[in-house]
């Protein structure tokens, strides 16, 4: 087959396993990370600290194993960008760290969180000015903070950080041009989405702090992710897929049972998440629910989205807990333990292997991958094991199903109001009415002053969110 073909043949593989259908053999989607290092001969510095390094490792991964689908660059956090803008919270290889060890996330104690309980009143009103006003200079201390006088190093941070940062989104497009040029390999994601309780969790009060606030103020982490919600709903529908093809992935933290009760679930984290995933469906986007640990308290609550609109990952839940509430309406993944392809034989993870596609894949509607993540210590071997397991028992006795049986709904254009409708609409950092007062009447089109003032803010919006969800 020529390449054109190549790629054609794996894409309508992954399309059709993620539909719930039946293609001709199980779709191999690994979400490699650092062992894309280990594999082309770079250090976790090297793919870290250089994304071009990092995009190289993947595509020498490409090239070399039959993989139906890959993210272009899973060691998702530059570090010349996160030092370029001075993250604190990174501990970087090479430099805080050994060079052969992944980056590590340093979250802060409870006394030390990046947002403190009293400001809970602060996010709720303006997220974004919240974001730069006072968490930014907190987790950055190249950034003056608000009322300090601004410096060289403030300004250079702003400068450094904004084109570092659309200099590596910038280079995403060639990356996916080229892996299906050279490799014939699809690209397995696109766009970005966090539930808006990980976000707090993750990045603002720490998980310890947050345990707290749920137990003894949970009204106001209520209102803070009903805050958050609707911009990380605009940030996912504006970054997914055009073409609805591929899935957006959801990096699901800390959401499930133990570190939530199933009450807070319940009454917090599901009721601002939800409504993201529905808008997307809307849209006709599925949702990679990539979910971390295990959540099997919660597969019947994940049941009830509409029929195709998202896939399970599974990292801990229960395999066949899951395949028996969900493989009806949705295409599962993963289920290969990383200590097994650390640890384990080549043979242990071809059974395993064979094992995952006996019982999740026997009627399709299933992508082989980790459990998780795959870092440097899994083995060379056992990623080619997993690779050759999947072609030998992978393929269906019949022919590929002639369509999926799950198509997306007919998009809905635009964004749903209860995004659009806040005081400052997402996009926005200042708005033009604002900078309006400002200026000298517009004696030409405001239109025109208008449209090219709110696509410039909407740079200054994505970066600092960025900042948040992706760095």
């Amino acid at each position: 087959m020529t390449i054109d073909q190549v790629y054609a043949a794996r894409l309508g593989r992954y399309i059709t396993a993620m539909r719930n259908g039946t293609p001709d053999r199980v779709p191999l989607r690994p979400l490699v990370a650092e062992v894309t290092a280990r594999y082309a001969g770079f250090t976790c510095q090297e793919i870290t600290h250089d994304y071009k390094k990092a995009f190289e490792a993947v595509i020498r991964c490409c090239h070399d194993f039959e993989w139906d689908a890959v993210v272009p660059n899973m060691v998702y956090v530059w570090t010349g960008l996160t030092e370029a803008v001075g993250l604190r919270y990174y501990g970087v290889p090479g430099i805080h760290v050994g060079p052969d060890i992944g980056f590590q996330y340093r979250e802060p104690s409870e006394a030390g969180a990046f947002m403190k309980r009293e400001e809970y009143d602060e996010l709720i009103e303006d997220p974004v000015r919240f974001l730069y006003e006072t968490w930014l200079p907190r987790v950055s201390p190249e950034v003056s903070a608000k009322g300090q006088p601004t410096s060289y190093r403030n300004n250079l941070s702003f400068v450094k950080g904004g084109m570092a940062m659309l200099s590596y989104f910038n280079a995403f497009g060639p990356q996916v041009e080229r892996m299906r040029r050279e490799c014939g390999t699809p690209s397995s994601i696109c766009g970005m989405l966090k539930a808006p309780l990980d976000i707090l969790a993750d990045k603002l009060r720490g998980y310890v702090a947050l345990a707290y606030d749920l137990m003894e103020i949970p009204d106001k982490v209520l209102q803070a992710c009903q805050a958050l919600m609707p911009h990380l709903a605009y940030l996912a529908l504006t970054s997914a897929d055009p073409s609805r093809t591929l899935p957006i992935p959801i990096w699901m933290h800390r959401g499930c049972t133990p570190f939530i009760s199933r009450e807070h679930f319940e009454t917090i984290y599901w009721p601002t998440l939800r409504p993201i995933f529905d808008a997307l469906w809307a849209q006709g986007t599925q949702v990679l629910m990539y979910a971390e640990g295990k959540w099997d308290a919660h597969l019947e609550r994940f049941a009830e989205l509409p029929a195709g609109s998202m896939i399970f990952h599974l990292d801990r839940s229960d395999p066949l807990l899951a395949h028996r509430i969900l493989s009806k309406k949705f295409c599962l993944s993963g289920g290969v333990p990383n200590a097994l392809l650390a640890f384990g034989s080549p043979d242990e993870v071809k059974a395993q292997c064979r094992h995952l596609i006996e019982t999740l894949g026997a009627d399709g509607g299933y992508i082989m991958d980790a459990s998780a993540i795959v870092q440097n210590d899994a083995a060379i071997e056992n990623l080619r094991a997993m690779t050759a397991a999947t072609i030998e028992y992978g393929t269906y006795r019949s022919p590929s199903s002639p369509s999926a049986q799950v198509q997306p709904p007919l998009a809905t254009p635009g964004l749903p109001a209860w995004v659009t409708t806040r005081k400052i609409r997402p996009g926005i950092c200042f708005p033009f009415e604002e900078k309006c007062k400002e200026m000298p009447p517009i004696s030409g089109d405001v239109r025109i002053v208008r449209e090219v003032w709110d696509s410039i803010e909407d740079l200054a919006y994505l970066y600092i969110w960025h900042i948040l969800l992706s760095f």
